[in-house]
């Protein structure tokens, strides 16, 4: 497990925050690639000194200086997969993880500091920052995002959680000069900085000004007619495709718009049916200590798999550089170990900050005033537990490996609760009976239990096709629900599918995923099952909604329990009382158990990934997170093809 230590949370959650500053490089001679080199010499493309910030980020190598040139083949599995490119590519926030995952400190932000009581924060650019069009990127880019997308409306119904106080208000930007700004609270906010490394959580530094403003009512008044020409409904569609600021991984599909990402995508998934492309930015911020440009590697391929056969088959030939995600299950750890030397690669460990290998959620807001009684009914929950034969499931899908637990929290944490993890685990059809008979005891003549209106209990689990694991599971786990009277289902789907019908949609009956935080700080950051705070909730869209949100139309008022989980969870992101912090968490976390909001199978194993053996400064073990994001924080940028 990889928790943040504990010195980086005191450090973002108390008096006077200031993350180290990144050494400085010594202005001396640059390197740059030489796939550059006949556009300096053409003039095209300024010499590499013009094209960095004065004080670039410097990057450690992590075995040795590299070399360039060469392709990252990487893989996405159909065109639902695009979230993906940020693990490789787009990562790129003010702030980012160590490697290690802990801490955070400066990346496009050149400093960062808080005043004594975490309410006002101010951020120093890196000055000579450029677009990877070789635009300056300054404090009016930030301004733009703040005053333009994030205060409008139509844009940005909902201001991301992260930039919100405990009491519902928003930060407030205000300019300083062309590389400072600040962002001020009502309250303090000692979480702010471990949550703007997050993941897809920081939109400051993905919207160019120069570009985006033609597709702005604001700036241009033919926005709208801009709009209709192309076949949209008018400027908020357009500016939202554009950018792509509404849907994760939009931001791949538009070529034109300049980035400050290492790479820049030119042939984005829908021009090929075969690879996605990204060739390098020369204007990417970063050298390594010996004062080469970086990235070292020319382009980022992505295979367009059809499948996970298809992307397993692709990694066996040895035409894939790296990959953990879809294929590296515990069924294919034996071919993929047995295919090796054939496949010229090699293995590397990442390790679990997961609360749960697969994690049941029925949709407690379901829109259907039936269902939503009966999924928020606690008994309905803990008897289709119940009916979970945990260890057939390890046995067969996990390969032994595991342990039967609900989704929770290590049990070696200090915020561990006994409860939490083990209740209604045991495979117990009986007592599955029992609580079900309390609720729903009418049954048709075939053994299915019927609801109030005489409907055979009926639940859709929707899933992402790519996540094998989950498919396979479904194979043992629906007779199992089946033998206790609920009809149970599995519908898989193209990833894109998914993520309109489940993560942005809330029409749909259940579904199963992981990540999250199994601990410490991860914990904090990522309680999405613990209590429902983020999108990622899925069992209960409504009620995160309200959390963010009150006024949106979508909002539903929770139960009284939940609403004392968010009043604590508040307080916690303001105090800088480490005692206090974890009362909290550990107050948050016996409502979870005594409210048991999802179930699930086995605690989180140790993951593994593949890497080609020509690929060099690849650690051999990272954490295995979305929100971290693997293997971003490793720097991508410095891997290079030996």
């Amino acid at each position: 497990m990889t928790n943040i230590s504990r010195r980086a949370f005191l450090a973002a959650s108390s008096a006077a925050l200031l993350l180290p500053v990144i050494p400085a490089f010594a202005q001396g001679a640059m390197t740059e690639a030489p796939s550059l080199a006949d556009a300096v010499a053409a003039g095209t493309l300024p010499p590499v000194a013009e094209r960095l910030p004065k004080n670039p980020m410097v990057v450690e190598p992590f075995e040795a200086v590299g070399k360039y040139g060469g392709d990252l083949r990487a893989a996405l599995v159909g065109g639902g997969s695009l979230n993906m490119m940020h693990r490789y590519q787009g990562y790129e926030g003010l702030l980012r993880y160590t490697p290690d995952f802990g801490g955070v400190i400066p990346n496009v932000a050149e400093s960062f500091e808080a005043n004594a009581d975490a309410t006002v924060y101010t951020v120093k650019l890196r000055e000579g920052h450029k677009w990877s069009d070789g635009q300056p990127f300054t404090t009016d880019d930030v301004m733009f995002f703040y005053e333009d997308v994030m205060q409008n409306l139509d844009l940005t119904p909902s201001v991301q959680g992260y930039l919100r106080t405990p009491n519902g208000d928003a930060g407030v930007f205000a300019k300083v000069d062309a590389t400072t700004f600040t962002i001020s609270f009502s309250q303090p906010h000692g979480l702010l900085p471990l949550r703007m490394a997050w993941a897809n959580d920081d939109r400051t530094t993905r919207l160019p000004k120069h570009y985006l403003s033609q597709f702005h009512i604001k700036y241009n008044p033919d926005a709208d007619k801009l709009a209709v020409e192309q076949g949209l409904t008018g400027w908020v569609q357009l500016f939202q495709i554009k950018s792509g600021i509404s849907v994760d991984g939009e931001i791949f599909k538009n070529k034109d718009m300049p980035t400050l990402y290492g790479w820049k995508i030119v042939q984005p998934v829908g021009e090929s049916a075969e690879y996605s492309i990204a060739e390098r930015n020369p204007y990417y911020f970063k050298v390594d200590t010996a004062g080469n440009q970086l990235p070292y590697i020319d382009r980022v391929t992505y295979a367009i798999a059809a499948d996970n056969e298809v992307l397993l088959l692709k990694a066996l030939q040895g035409e894939i550089d790296m990959i953990d995600q879809w294929i590296c299950t515990p069924a294919n750890r034996a071919v993929l170990y047995d295919g090796q030397e054939a496949g010229k690669y090699a293995f590397y460990t990442t390790t679990s900050t997961e609360p749960n290998e697969m994690v049941f959620q029925l949709n407690l807001t379901h829109p259907d005033p039936i269902k939503r009684a009966l999924y928020q009914n606690k008994d309905f929950r803990a008897g289709l537990s119940h009916s979970l034969d945990r260890q057939a499931v390890i046995d067969t899908i996990f390969i032994g490996q595991g342990a039967p637990a609900q989704p929770s929290v290590r049990p070696e944490d200090p915020l561990y609760n006994e409860q939490l993890a083990t209740q209604y685990v045991a495979y117990d059809v009986a007592k599955a009976n029992e609580y079900l008979d309390k609720i729903i005891p009418s049954k048709d003549g075939e053994g299915f239990r019927l609801d109030e209106n005489g409907q055979r209990v009926s639940i859709i689990f929707e899933i992402d096709q790519v996540r094998q694991t989950f498919v396979d599971a479904f194979q043992l786990v629906l007779p199992m629900f089946r033998a206790v009277g609920v009809d149970a289902q599995m519908r898989s789907m193209d990833r894109s599918l998914w993520e309109v019908r489940v993560r942005q949609g809330g029409e749909y009956d259940a579904t199963v995923h992981k990540f999250g935080g199994n601990g410490g700080i991860v914990a904090v950051l990522d309680p999405r099952y613990f209590f429902p705070n983020t999108t990622e909730a899925m069992y209960a869209k409504g009620w995160q909604i309200w959390y963010n949100d009150k006024t949106s139309r979508d909002a539903v008022e929770p139960p009284a329990a939940t609403q004392r989980q968010y009043i604590a969870y508040d307080e916690l992101r303001q105090t800088g009382d480490p005692a206090r912090q974890q009362e909290l968490m550990k107050e948050i976390l016996q409502i979870a158990a005594d409210e048991f909001y999802v179930f699930g199978i086995t605690l989180p194993l140790d993951g593994y990934g593949v890497v080609a053996n020509r690929l060099k400064n690849v650690r051999p073990t990272m954490p295995n997170s979305w929100g971290y994001p693997t293997p971003a924080p490793t720097n991508p940028e410095q891997y290079y093809i030996s």
